[in-house]
């Protein structure tokens, strides 16, 4: 019921958010006769903002036209590659006549980002990705808004994500014979688990994976969302976050977590900072500042668009990572395409280099929970094993802006480079995989100083 109250409201809301748009205009107008009142600017702005405040965000597009390799301009042409029912796999093909560069580009490593599945959309990796393109091939997992997932598609679970990612690292690895995968905050789990799998069978695994600000060991440093997650029952959940899509959108009748409610709580754990926000655009609307004023619009375009996550996906990995813990634990059995339970065993990666990051300030994914990847990785050689502290950076800053492109993605690059030896890996058959060793065992040594590349 919440959710068709939802939609009324934003129904309702509509017409005077379109009439607080075209006021804004009129207001601001050199032409407008409104335009030459002495307050026209304040009054033009209250509406600019109005506006803001009460408009619907749709998906945003990643819109990366070209990028810069070395001084040459190399175009972007985006494509669907794989398209699942509740995920799109999205390539960025990059095009140039300069033989040269397109001698570089073809020698560079394949890289699939794993983007999360978390409420918002892929794009908020947009500045991961064309940062990535100027020295990688780059895919990406575009997920879809589960509202718009007609039933007669199916259920999607947290088995279903590490499937689907199976299925993206084999199309990869089919064309290029591998590649390395980097996840960013919630998929860190599922990917260490798809690709355990895939070690556990004999299966070719990636030549390195990369892992940014995830909840791979949730009862490390626990911050307010692991606490939510705690400190509430999975029936709490259920009861109260889960609702069924209206009958306005082609997912009716699935049960989901609305994005709406999720983005409530992404503005209820910062209220003062996103009030100041709001009320610094009003001034620079005043004062004429476009260059901070097409900034905050940048930033809330993204971060107010939002995704319904499918229920069980959800229920599924609140229950799986913040609750029992089941990675860590050695307890987690996920049910492969043909409906067979499989043991996730970290410990059986040999082949595949492990880099950690996290942000020194990251209020999310609190400190050692993403370097615990270490610990479970315990079958992968000494000297594959790296991890990086990005100081002064937060959640958001180990992927996007400054300290990404400055601090980060150095590391992230002279890494995957390093790893780079796209000899095929022998495949192995491999017996059942027996109990899970417990949790407490020896840790592989994890945190190496950080490559030079990266001290620049």
């Amino acid at each position: 019921m919440l959710y068709q109250i939802f939609e009324t409201q934003r129904s309702l809301m509509e017409p005077f958010a379109d009439f607080a748009q075209a006021a804004a205009k009129m207001y601001s107008h050199n032409t407008s006769a409104l335009g030459h009142n002495p307050m026209a600017q304040r009054v033009s702005a209250g509406y600019d903002l109005l506006y803001r405040l009460g408009k619907d965000y749709e998906k945003p597009v990643f819109g990366i036209q070209s990028v810069d390799v070395d001084g040459t301009s190399v175009a972007i042409h985006e494509r669907i590659e794989i398209d699942k029912p509740f995920c799109e796999l999205r390539r960025f093909k990059r095009f140039t006549d300069d033989a040269n560069t397109l001698g570089k580009l073809k020698g560079q490593p394949a890289v699939l980002i794993v983007a999360p599945l978390s409420g918002h959309y892929a794009t908020l990796l947009r500045d991961t990705v064309k940062t990535m393109l100027k020295d990688h091939k780059v895919y990406i997992t575009d997920w879809k808004n589960a509202r718009l997932v007609p039933l007669s598609d199916g259920e999607f679970h947290l088995d279903d994500y590490v499937n689907y990612v199976q299925e993206f690292i084999r199309h990869l690895q089919a064309h290029y014979g591998n590649c390395h995968v980097m996840s960013v905050c919630q998929p860190t789990v599922p990917v260490l688990a798809a690709v355990s799998l895939m070690a556990s069978r004999g299966e070719a695994t990636p030549l390195s994976m990369t892992m940014m600000g995830g909840p791979i060991d949730a009862t490390k440093s626990p911050t307010s969302v692991n606490n939510l997650a705690t400190n509430k029952s999975f029936s709490w959940f259920e009861n109260n976050v889960i609702y069924r899509v209206p009958d306005s959108f082609p997912g009716a009748g699935r049960r989901v977590y609305p994005g709406f409610l999720q983005h409530t709580g992404f503005v209820a754990m910062n209220p003062d900072r996103h009030l100041k926000s709001h009320y610094d655009y009003f001034k620079d609307l005043i004062k004429g500042d476009n260059s901070s004023v097409e900034s905050h619009r940048e930033f809330y375009d993204e971060y107010n668009a939002v995704l319904d996550m499918d229920a069980d996906y959800y229920l599924e990995t609140i229950n799986t990572v913040f609750q029992e813990f089941k990675l860590v634990r050695g307890t987690w059995e996920v049910k492969n395409e043909a409906g067979k339970a499989e043991l996730v065993r970290p410990q059986d990666i040999k082949n595949t280099a492990l880099l950690t990051v996290e942000g020194e300030l990251d209020d999310i994914s609190g400190s050692g929970q993403t370097l615990a990847a270490h610990t479970l990785c315990s079958g992968i050689e000494r000297k594959a094993h790296d991890h990086l502290e990005a100081k002064g950076a937060g959640h958001y800053g180990i992927f996007s802006g400054r300290r990404w492109r400055d601090i980060v993605y150095p590391h992230v690059k002279a890494f995957i480079l390093a790893h780079n030896d796209i000899a095929p890996q022998k495949a192995v058959a491999k017996a059942p995989a027996k109990k899970a060793a417990p949790a407490t065992q020896k840790a592989a040594p994890a945190a190496k100083k950080a490559a030079p590349a990266a001290k620049k």
